[in-house]
């Protein structure tokens, strides 16, 4: 793990919130030497000079203006101010496993992940089964690319301290907070399983060819084709701790569905009960909250299936993103990191 202690700098006035600046400005912070994690894309993200920050690729933000597509600019988000001692790290697939072993007794991390890489792949398949992965807080995305760029671009995440780019290795920053402060990560999800089929796979993973249909293995594709499933609905499972989670569908091909999230052998999945209008239900579902909200990020899914563009979010603002970090990596939801 590469680790780097920064000093910090609490002046900035609107610290428990993140927005959307030019590239000059965002220069500006990190000169000042602010600590912040910077959203972007990934021709601005390069402009942007060594300092005490992390990043990860996205065009996509919930800004002051609502919901947009801006590659020329960058989101920043900045760290409350009773927060001290952040430390700047890298993981790569074989220590990925030491996110939260790393992480402060009394404090969060946040971890930006580039989409499609082998440290993508393996904190989506096995977090879970992470050391403490669910005693501290953990809270992060994963970064892409816009779907027309996926042949001439890869996602990539950015360690400040020295400026390099990866697209195979994740960024993350630990921060402790003030004993008296809880820090709680909360999700917004629209979605419950509904009364339909039981879905089972017989593989984990990104990609499934097969599923058990209440107990009769059949091919996935012919399964939502003969059935007309709607794809905007996620597939949705129950975990024994009455956690919900969605696997969106990415990509429907001749013999194969791609997710994005992985979905787990053994687990029990049904498709998503219907919502009604998808934009109606995110504006309803958007919180009002008390303290201070640290980070935030929204699924692309929502973004889209939401039609959020130019749609305001109140005071949750952040990237948009392909895939959510909330302990493990979950999908088409948003979550957010709250400061009490």
């Amino acid at each position: 793990m590469n680790q780097t202690p920064v000093a910090m700098d609490n002046d900035h006035p609107e610290v428990s919130l993140g927005h959307l600046v030019t590239v000059e400005q965002a220069a500006e912070m990190i000169l000042a030497g602010e600590v912040l994690s910077i959203a972007g894309d990934e021709d601005m993200l390069r402009q942007l000079p060594r300092g005490s920050w992390i990043g990860g690729t996205t065009a996509y933000f919930m800004a002051e203006n609502g919901g947009e597509c801006e590659p020329k600019k960058v989101f920043v988000n900045h760290l409350p101010e009773d927060c001290r001692d952040p430390r700047l790290c890298i993981y790569d697939s074989k220590n990925i496993d030491q996110i939260c072993n790393d992480a402060p007794e009394n404090g969060f991390t946040l971890l930006i992940i580039p989409a499609h890489s082998l440290v993508h792949k393996r904190f989506a398949e096995d977090a879970p089964g992470f050391e403490n992965i669910y005693l501290q807080p953990l809270i992060g995305w994963v970064a892409g690319v816009d779907v027309h760029d996926l042949l001439t671009r890869t996602a990539k995440v950015v360690y400040g301290p020295s400026g390099e780019l990866y697209d195979d290795k994740a960024v993350a920053l630990h921060v402790e907070v003030n004993e008296e402060r809880i820090v709680t990560i909360e999700t917004v999800n629209l979605f419950e399983p509904g009364d339909g089929d039981v879905l089972c796979f017989p593989e984990s993973g990104f990609t499934a060819r097969q599923v058990e249909v209440n107990g009769q293995l059949t091919d996935l594709v012919s399964y939502l084709r003969d059935n007309r499933i709607d794809t905007e609905l996620p597939l949705v499972t129950k975990y024994r701790d009455g956690a919900v989670l969605n696997v969106g569908f990415q990509i429907i091909a001749d013999d194969h569905v791609k997710f994005y999230a992985p979905v787990f052998r053994g687990q029990e999945y049904r498709l998503a009960r219907n919502i009604g209008s998808y934009s109606q239900a995110f504006a309803e579902h958007i919180p009002s909250t008390s303290g201070q909200i640290a980070f935030c990020c929204n699924c692309i899914l929502n973004y889209y299936y939401g039609e959020l563009e130019g749609v305001s979010t109140g005071q949750m603002r952040g990237p948009i993103v392909f895939g959510e970090i909330a302990y493990q990596l979950i999908n088409q939801s948003m979550v957010y990191l709250r400061i009490i």
